[in-house]
């Protein structure tokens, strides 16, 4: 099965999941350009659980759309825990989703640093718990080229959404 399929296939299940549940989800993307977005939509049916996704690759756009503080961009710089986790605060608060991903990366060939290699990749989840929202964030390392990079960001995101379902479901 190659890669692609694989992505079809998570976001598939994703998708009658939350369908299943009556659940929402919203994405907040930077460096997957729209790509998780694309996936859910792929999926025939994706309304019922999919109306919000915003790509927000530069800064400002950060900012202006999902409400990323300025002085989060400019102290901790955008791929970072501090800027995931705004994104996708915002994504859930102008949505009201019940489930939000957010993505930002150094997908490369360039752009990376000694800190913030290639393949470095945050990602936040939120979900709302009773009267709040709780955020888990996680910065991966992946291999690879440009794309390749991109892949595992997409399969990495949709993953967590559904093992966030999973265990909210839990006692």
């Amino acid at each position: 099965m190659t890669e692609y399929a694989e992505i079809r296939e998570r976001a598939e299940r994703l998708v009658r999941s939350l369908s299943g549940a009556g659940k929402t989800l919203a994405t907040a993307e930077s460096c997957t350009g729209g790509w998780i977005a694309k996936a859910l939509t792929d999926i025939a049916g994706s309304s019922a659980c999919f109306g919000y996704g915003v790509v927000s690759y530069s800064n400002p756009a950060k900012t202006a759309l999902l409400g990323v503080d300025e002085n989060t961009l400019g102290g901790h710089g955008a791929v970072s825990e501090a800027v995931v986790r705004e994104m996708a605060a915002g994504a859930i608060e102008r949505s009201a989703a019940d489930f939000a991903v957010a993505v930002s990366g150094v997908a490369g060939p360039d752009g990376g640093t000694i800190d913030k290699p290639v393949g470095t990749v945050w990602f936040a989840w939120a979900g709302r718990s009773g009267d709040g929202v709780c955020i888990e964030a996680e910065r991966r390392d992946f291999d690879g080229d440009r794309e390749r990079v991109r892949l595992q960001s997409v399969a990495h995101a949709l993953d967590g959404v559904r093992g966030r379902m999973q265990a909210e479901r839990r006692p």
